[in-house]
């Protein structure tokens, strides 16, 4: 492999463009999928959260399996690319069928997510892990791993902006029997189009020709598990998945319950992914200037502030809160810009220190652990509104009690807030930098 630091901007963009896929599936479930079972079917509350986060629990233990088949992979196609084209394909077909089930009786629409969801998962677990491994192996130098990030977050973003700013506006202009299947239908076609992006932009592109490990299993998650470094990065990360997935998870019913105005919803997503759009770039600008340990310190406390700038927010008009959500923004760029950085470098000096391939067995650990964050989230909120005593309908026009409004904005602020400030007393442990990751490469090769 090259070991010029620069990536080819058709790699850098189709790579990027992979998050198209990963952006719409890992944001329109957290923010519809909990509404659509309880205001659509009329599961409870706790049910419709247990059947959110079950399957993607299942990622926990699927994720390192699909890393560990990826390590091992001598397809002549990539060691990664033909997962991406395979699973990617089969989510988006997934993800049709997913909310285009049957909603009566409740007790069959509620198996039909639940199955569905677990299929969904299982083909993700088979696209997002070999394309987060994909950058350790793309480039050894730490530097320009944080502009493919940078890449790869500012079109996340674009993403998430698209696919979760559109998809209550599609739901909504549907109606009752339509809304939900046109949702699946759009956000199936955009998993194909960064499926096919990502295959296709990243073909031929030169990848770091490090062995397979030999050991098993569960021998190599024993040796992920004792890297300090990376277990005190992946408990930041998914604390902030956790909180994050609370936060999207909540969006609806705010706009709702709330504010109780049209079309709120999709103000306070724009809000909270648009800043993304904006400041990617200038927190790439911190990671150069002070270290991207430094600067997700500092995404982190943006997000701290913002999410107690929400708490205080409460009862004030909605450009007050949409202001607050926007603070919550800045920090989300960086908090998904840093880490996504961090962990080719982390799983990079692992290969120069043993001189095997553990990077699918880290992002398998990686991205099932974040997987799970990201749907404990919703259950972390569903959990609230069960003990705030919402009541949940089929219409969606049950009033509600004042306790569960204040369930509600809980969920939104106070308690994400919390989870936050946990994970930024992990992320100050941490200790690997950038001189650290270039002295492990320069010994590899020297040696």
């Amino acid at each position: 492999m090259s070991t010029h630091s620069g990536l080819p901007r058709r790699v850098r963009t189709g790579y990027g463009l992979g998050s198209v896929a990963t952006g719409s599936f890992g944001t329109v479930p957290g923010l519809l999928l909990l509404p659509f079972l309880t205001d659509h079917i009329g599961i409870a509350a706790g049910l419709a959260g247990l059947i959110v986060l079950l399957p993607k629990a299942w990622d926990v233990l699927l994720n390192p399996i699909a890393g560990r088949i990826s390590d091992a992979s001598t397809h002549p196609g990539g060691r990664r690319r033909p997962f991406l084209l395979r699973a990617g394909t089969a989510l988006a077909l997934l993800f049709v069928l997913l909310f285009a089930g049957p909603t009566a009786p409740t007790w069959l629409g509620a198996l039909w997510v639940a199955v569905a969801f677990l299929a969904c998962a299982t083909a993700y677990a088979f696209f997002q892990v070999p394309y987060v491994a994909m950058p350790a192996e793309l480039t050894r130098d730490p530097a320009e791993r944080t502009r493919l990030m940078t890449w790869r977050v500012a079109i996340l973003a674009l993403a998430i902006l698209l696919s979760g700013g559109l998809a209550p506006v599609i739901r909504d202009l549907g109606g009752a029997t339509w809304g939900y299947r046109l949702v699946g239908l759009f956000v199936g076609l955009l998993i194909l189009f960064g499926t096919y992006a990502a295959w296709r932009g990243t073909a031929g592109a030169p990848l770091a020709d490090i062995p397979a490990p030999s050991a098993g299993l569960g021998e190599q998650l024993r040796l992920v598990a004792g890297d300090r470094n990376f277990r005190l990065l992946l408990l930041t990360y998914v604390l902030q998945a956790l909180a994050i997935g609370c936060l999207l998870a909540g969006v609806d019913y705010v706009a709702r319950w709330s504010v109780g105005r049209s079309g709120a919803a999709t103000i306070l997503f724009v809000c909270f992914v648009a800043p993304a759009l904006i400041v990617t770039p200038l927190w790439q600008l911190v990671a150069a200037k002070a270290g991207k340990r430094w600067g997700y310190g500092a995404a982190t406390l943006c997000l701290l502030l913002g999410a107690l700038a929400v708490f205080a927010a409460k009862g004030r008009s909605l450009a007050v809160l949409a202001a607050a959500v926007a603070v919550i923004g800045i920090g989300y760029a960086g908090a998904q810009l840093f880490p996504l950085a961090m962990l080719p470098d982390v799983a990079a000096v692992d290969a120069d220190r043993t001189g095997e391939n553990r990077i699918g067995v880290f992002t398998g650990v990686w991205t099932g652990a974040e997987t799970l964050g990201l749907a404990l989230g919703p259950g972390l909120y569903a959990a609230v509104l069960a003990a705030g005593g919402y009541v949940s309908s089929s219409g969606g026009e049950v009033e509600q009690s004042t306790r569960a409004v204040t369930a509600i904005h809980l969920g939104f602020s106070l308690v994400p807030a919390v989870v936050i400030a946990l994970s930024l007393l992990a992320l100050a442990r941490y200790r690997l930098d950038e001189r650290s990751v270039r002295e492990s490469a320069t010994t590899r090769h020297t040696s």
